[in-house]
């Protein structure tokens, strides 16, 4: 995604096989994936990450729209509402339930912007998108390396700077459990 600003906008898609780069299809992609399948995952995802909440897509003459449901609030906060790291966490949820899900995927510190209460929510999207597809997860987050590695026992690779260079870590996450 290049600016949160196309997230928060609606959607003229009436159905889209991956999310876009800008995220502007955002609400078509969850739409998507609610109608082909992965609703129910859809679902848990959001649940996971935002306890009581539910997602809403509304659709007004093939313009798709996305808000969230939460408790305590009178109605949904549409998308434009919704913060950074909200409309963060729920491209990165459309990217990884796609119902057509690429060979291989590359999040590149899918971290930036999230709440650290959706760091493990995050993970197990994740994990469970490592069955469809391969994934190559960059991050600085140790929590995330952390709760990858505790979900599919897969060792990340730790790199550090050395003398100016890049270089395998000895010491990684996990290797003492």
């Amino acid at each position: 995604m290049t600016e949160s600003t196309s997230t928060r906008s609606r959607s003229g898609a009436a159905s889209v096989r991956l999310l876009g780069v800008d995220g502007r299809d955002l609400a078509a992609a969850l739409a998507t994936i609610a109608v082909m399948g992965n609703g129910p995952m859809l679902e848990q995802a959001i649940a996971d990450a935002f306890p009581g909440s539910s997602l809403v897509i509304d659709a007004d003459r093939g313009v798709f729209g996305v808000s969230l449901s939460m408790p305590g609030l009178l109605r949904p906060m549409a998308g434009h509402e919704l913060s950074d790291g909200t409309l963060r966490y729920l491209a990165l949820t459309a990217a990884l339930l796609s119902p057509r899900p690429p060979e291989v995927l590359v999040l590149n510190e899918p971290e930036t912007c999230l709440h650290r209460s959706l760091i493990e929510p995050l993970a197990r999207l994740i994990t469970a998108a490592g069955a469809n597809s391969q994934l190559i997860v960059t991050t600085h987050s140790m929590a995330l390396a952390d709760h990858i590695y505790r979900a599919n026992r897969y060792p990340p690779i730790v790199l550090q700077r050395v003398d100016g260079a890049t270089a395998v870590s000895i010491q990684s996450i996990g290797q003492d459990d």
